[in-house]
C-alpha cells in the first residue's frame, strides 16, 4: 500500500508538517502575559510600584489605594521599635525606628500624613514607607520617635485621625519637616490600551498595522523580563485612567476584541 501511493503519501506528510510548524508558530508569538489584577498606576518612568499592587496577609488581600486625595481615617494606632529596627521596609528602605515613618495597609508610598492623637490633641507628621499593621483595629502603625512625641509609647496603643497630605515638595531648612506637599494620584497620568502580545516581532507589526486602518496611536512597547522579550501592541491615548478603561471595554465588548486593558506609559 505505502509502495502504491508514495506521492499522495509524501503530499501528506508535508502537509502534517506545515501544519504544526504554524501552529508552532502561533503558540511562540503569543505571550503569556495577562490583564493586572489591580488598576495600573504610574511612576515616571511609566511602570506599576510593586507596592501599588493587591497583596494578600494572613488570608486577607489589601488593595491599596490609587489616590490619597482626601483620605481621612479614624481608629487606633500602634508602633513598632527594636524588633524591626535595620529591616527592610515593603518599599524597600531600610526601618530606622528613630525616623519619622509609618506603616499602613492601603496608602501609596511616601504619602505624608498627620497623625493626630485624639486623647492628647498631639499632631505628628509621618511619611508611609511600610504596610501593617495587620491586627484588627489598627489602622497605622508609628515608628518608635513618632509615638514618642504623641505619648502613646507607654499604652502601646491610642485612637487617632489620619490625615493624608500627600507627597513632600518642601522641607524646612531647620527642622527638616515637610512644609508643602503634592497629592498623590495614580489615576492621573497617560494611558493606553494593551490590545496583544507578541515574542515575534513580525506578528507584533503585522497586528499594529492592521490597527492602524481603524484605531489611533497604533504602537508598539519592547518588554524583557526573566522570560524573554514580548512585543506590547497598544492603541489609543488617554489623560486618565478610567477614560482608558471605558475604552478596553469597548472593544472587547463591541469590537471583539480577545483582550483589552488599560495601561499606564
Amino acid at each position: 500500500m505505502i509502495k502504491k501511493y508514495p506521492a499522495i503519501i509524501s503530499c501528506f506528510i508535508s502537509l502534517f508538517l506545515l501544519i504544526v510548524m504554524f501552529l508552532s508558530g502561533i503558540g511562540c508569538s503569543k505571550s503569556i502575559e495577562s490583564k493586572p489584577h489591580a488598576p495600573p498606576s504610574r511612576t515616571d518612568t511609566g511602570k506599576m510600584p510593586a507596592t501599588q499592587r493587591p497583596y494578600t496577609v494572613m488570608g486577607r488581600q489589601y488593595t491599596p489605594v490609587a489616590t490619597a486625595h482626601g483620605f481621612v481615617q479614624t481608629g487606633l494606632a500602634s508602633w513598632y521599635g527594636k524588633k524591626f529596627h535595620g529591616r527592610k521596609t515593603a518599599n524597600g528602605e531600610i526601618y530606622d525606628m528613630y525616623a519619622m515613618t509609618a506603616a499602613h495597609k492601603t496608602l501609596p508610598m511616601n504619602t505624608w500624613v498627620e497623625v493626630h492623637n485624639l486623647g492628647t490633641g498631639q499632631k505628628i507628621r509621618v511619611r508611609i514607607n511600610d504596610r501593617g499593621p495587620f491586627v484588627t483595629g489598627r489602622i497605622i502603625d508609628l515608628s518608635y520617635t513618632g509615638a514618642k512625641r504623641i505619648n502613646m509609647l507607654g499604652p502601646g496603643t491610642a485612637k487617632v485621625r489620619v490625615t493624608a497630605l500627600g507627597a513632600a515638595t518642601a522641607y524646612s531648612k531647620t527642622t527638616h519637616d515637610p512644609v508643602s506637599f503634592k497629592q498623590l494620584d495614580y489615576w492621573k497620568g497617560n494611558f493606553t490600551v494593551q490590545v496583544g502580545a507578541f515574542q515575534v516581532k513580525a506578528n507584533a507589526q503585522n497586528f499594529k498595522e492592521k490597527l492602524s486602518k481603524s484605531y489611533l496611536n497604533a504602537h508598539i512597547v519592547v518588554h524583557k523580563d526573566y522570560r524573554g522579550t514580548f512585543y506590547r501592541v497598544r492603541i489609543g491615548r488617554f489623560s486618565n485612567l478610567k477614560d482608558a478603561e471605558r475604552f478596553s471595554v469597548t472593544l472587547v465588548v463591541d469590537d471583539g476584541f480577545d483582550q483589552a486593558f488599560a495601561v499606564a506609559e
